[in-house]
């Protein structure tokens, strides 16, 4: 049976000025907020931020057929897209005004499989590192039965 699914999303060059502009942390606080609107990637993927913090992220992601594989879970990739949005908030949130940065690496190892049964995804995210170039940050992808399903570790360079 086929399904389908719309969504829309917010011209991305709405948060140009604003990523420049604004400490990370209050950067993040006004998306949140909903000042600024849902970034693109989340309206996307429906990862959305839950909360953020001094050095940490928490974002979350209800699991839907959409985001299956063939064999019938949750793509490891959205579950990477998952962490790697929390990693690198993660990081941001300690930043100041008109720095940026990018992942430069992501590794993930998953615990188990999510699917519809896991209910609520969440992952927090927190700063290990950060220096004039480059920090590092963990995280954990937690169901809502309180199981790991799966845990990352990232690297962002850090630039002007």
């Amino acid at each position: 049976m086929t399904r389908e699914r719309t969504y829309t999303w917010e011209d991305p060059k709405v948060f140009a000025d604003p990523a420049r502009q604004l400490a990370g942390l209050d950067f993040l606080n006004k998306i949140g907020s909903g000042e600024l609107p849902m970034v693109p990637a989340g309206a996307t993927t429906n990862i959305l931020p839950v909360a953020v913090g001094d050095g940490w992220a928490e974002f979350q992601m209800m699991p839907e057929e959409w985001h299956y594989n063939p064999i019938g879970s949750v793509h490891g990739g959205m579950l990477a897209g998952l962490a790697d949005s929390a990693l690198g908030c993660a990081v941001h949130t300690r930043l100041p005004a008109g720095v940026g940065y990018t992942s430069q690496d992501l590794t993930i190892k998953f615990t188990r499989a999510a699917n519809l049964a896991s209910g609520l995804l969440r992952c927090r995210a927190e700063v290990i590192t950060i220096g004039r170039r480059t920090a590092t940050a963990e995280a954990r992808v937690i169901d809502s039965h309180g199981r790991v399903v799966a845990h990352a570790l990232a690297s962002c360079l850090i630039f002007n």
